[in-house]
């Protein structure tokens, strides 16, 4: 396969990276450039900018918003966001529930919700995990009853990201508690304002507030709320899941920490030379940049290339084990590079390194998010060893 872009490619690049460089707002990515995580206004200011362009939901139909990109431009446009740095669209609003309301939902759910969340007037977050129900998704217990024209929802989600911020939650309840564990399960969209929900911090290894638990005690929520059809939320939940994989591999994320290591290590001295002058650390650039090349051109083959895909479904979780073991050696080269002042907790020197450590014990955590590692390697296990 011939992986050099064509002329028009090339342009649309060109095209976005004008566009970013233009539009994006200095204090939001030198806040990213440094390692902090995006703001909630960071990031629906800039989605809102994005979305004047189609670019916030770029693989949506364009009655819808979006642009309609091929998968080559998608993976264009992620690649100029990572390395801008700027941040995301908001996965769950774009990446996760417009496509599944798109394929699963009523005409009037998507009038009513699919602008809004292309332009981030609503901000959802995922419903699925609950305590005893994570890479077990099946054995969920969160239960609606139907009473009338509501289900009536008890139970508890965990590990929320962004429940804090969000205005609604696309959740997975269990609606028939006699079926087998797959079925039974509704697909529901509930307003977090509802009465009886109640939130509450999870404060990770950072020091920082991403996660949540949620619990739900008597909550109504309109049947026409239902996604899908009654009992038959496991087909949205499958087809959410395994939609979209356009940035599995995280190759601009990777690309644009290298940099800034590299910058780092330009900038810092020890003794009489440069960081970046010495041989093992200039082989363990050199290394990374490598891999991070090797992971780009397998994530081209996959995505771009239809046999590659129908032939190995599975190798997707081959470049989230590989985008997810770099995203961690980068980040553990960045702490190191940055030292004390990566803790960012006391006065900086002349090194504005930002919260480098907090951030490299938060990237442990991609092992377990989007399908733990343990559980890609048996899905390879099983596909391709047999």
């Amino acid at each position: 396969m011939d992986l050099n872009m064509t002329p028009a490619q090339e342009a649309f690049r060109d095209e976005v990276r004008s566009f970013v460089q233009q539009r994006l707002p200095h204090d939001i990515r030198e806040r990213l450039r440094l390692g902090h995580p995006p703001r909630k206004q960071d990031t629906v200011a800039w989605q809102r900018i994005l979305n004047e362009r189609g670019w916030a939901a770029p693989h949506w139909p364009k009655r819808y918003g979006g642009a309609e990109l091929g998968q080559m431009e998608r993976l264009i446009l992620m690649d100029e966001l990572y390395r801008a740095p700027a941040p995301l669209p908001q996965v769950f609003n774009v990446t996760m529930l417009g496509p599944v309301l798109m394929k699963f939902g009523t005409p009037e759910q998507c009038n009513f919700f699919l602008p809004k969340l292309a332009n981030l007037d609503l901000w959802f977050c995922q419903g699925f995990s609950e305590p005893g129900s994570g890479s077990d998704l099946a054995s969920l217990r969160t239960a609606a009853r139907r009473e009338g024209e509501h289900y009536i929802v008890n139970g508890q989600k965990i590990w929320t990201t962004t429940a804090h911020m969000a205005d609604w939650v696309f959740a997975l309840v269990r609606t028939d508690s006699q079926a087998r564990k797959q079925e039974g399960i509704s697909f529901l969209l509930i307003d977090l304002k509802s009465p009886g929900i109640t939130i509450r911090p999870i404060v990770s290894l950072d020091g920082d507030h991403h996660l949540n638990e949620v619990f739900f005690d008597e909550v109504r929520v309109p049947v026409g709320n239902l996604v899908g059809e009654e009992n038959k939320g496991w087909n949205c939940a499958k087809f959410l899941l395994g939609n979209e994989r356009t940035g599995i591999a995280n190759v601009g994320l990777c690309r644009e920490r290298l940099d800034f290591a590299r910058e780092i290590a330009e900038k810092t001295q020890e003794g009489h030379r440069r960081l970046i002058d010495a041989p093992q650390l200039r082989s363990e650039f050199a290394t990374l940049d490598a891999e991070i090349r090797a992971l780009e051109i397998t994530n081209w083959r996959f995505l771009l290339t239809d046999s590659a895909r129908e032939a190995l479904p599975s190798f997707a979780s081959v470049l989230k084990l590989k985008g997810v073991e770099l995203q961690q050696d980068i980040g553990a080269l960045l702490a190191r590079l940055a030292g004390p002042a990566g803790l960012e907790r006391r006065p900086l020197d002349d090194l504005d390194a930002g919260p480098l450590v907090p951030r490299y014990f938060y990237s442990r955590a991609a092992s377990i998010y989007g399908g733990t590692s343990e559980v890609q390697k048996d899905i390879l296990a099983k596909t391709l060893l047999g």
